[in-house]
């Protein structure tokens, strides 16, 4: 079995374009808890009004926490399709390094409800989203 390291180091070597494009990585993860840390490091050209970081892109980081978390607690998922993604924007988020966490906090074989939040440099919730995913699975054997 893989440990923390090995899977933060895999995960990041592999990580969609957009992920690394917005300046993220992966910084932690518990796979019993299906939960995992995000660090990103978004310049203004994500940004609206100087330096808001644009809703869609909060989203986005949010959307990537969330599934990771998924697809690092079980290897047999391959694919998630959001159903239903709510974001809730509660202070504006600005360039800079942000922290999102995203976690499965109901998971069923073919639906999982998950949450996330994003944090700012000074460690103030700026966003938070809900989830609801539909699961597909490796084919058997």
């Amino acid at each position: 079995m893989k440990n923390k390291e090995q899977i933060i180091a895999e995960s990041n070597q592999h990580s969609p374009k957009f992920i690394r494009l917005m300046g993220g990585k992966l910084v932690d993860v518990d796979t019993e808890k299906c939960a995992c840390t995000f660090e990103f490091d978004i310049g203004t050209d994500y940004c609206h009004s100087i330096d808001i970081v644009q809703g869609g892109f909060v989203t986005a980081m949010l959307d990537a926490a969330m599934s990771h978390a998924m697809f690092l607690h079980d290897p047999d998922i391959v694919g998630l399709s959001s159903l239903e993604i709510k974001t809730s924007y509660l202070e504006p988020t600005r360039a800079g390094k942000l922290r999102v966490e995203g976690w499965a906090i109901k998971q069923g074989y073919k639906i999982v409800f998950m949450e996330g939040h994003v944090y700012n440099e000074d460690g103030i919730l700026t966003a938070t989203a809900s989830t609801v995913s539909k699961i597909s699975r490796a084919p058997a054997g």
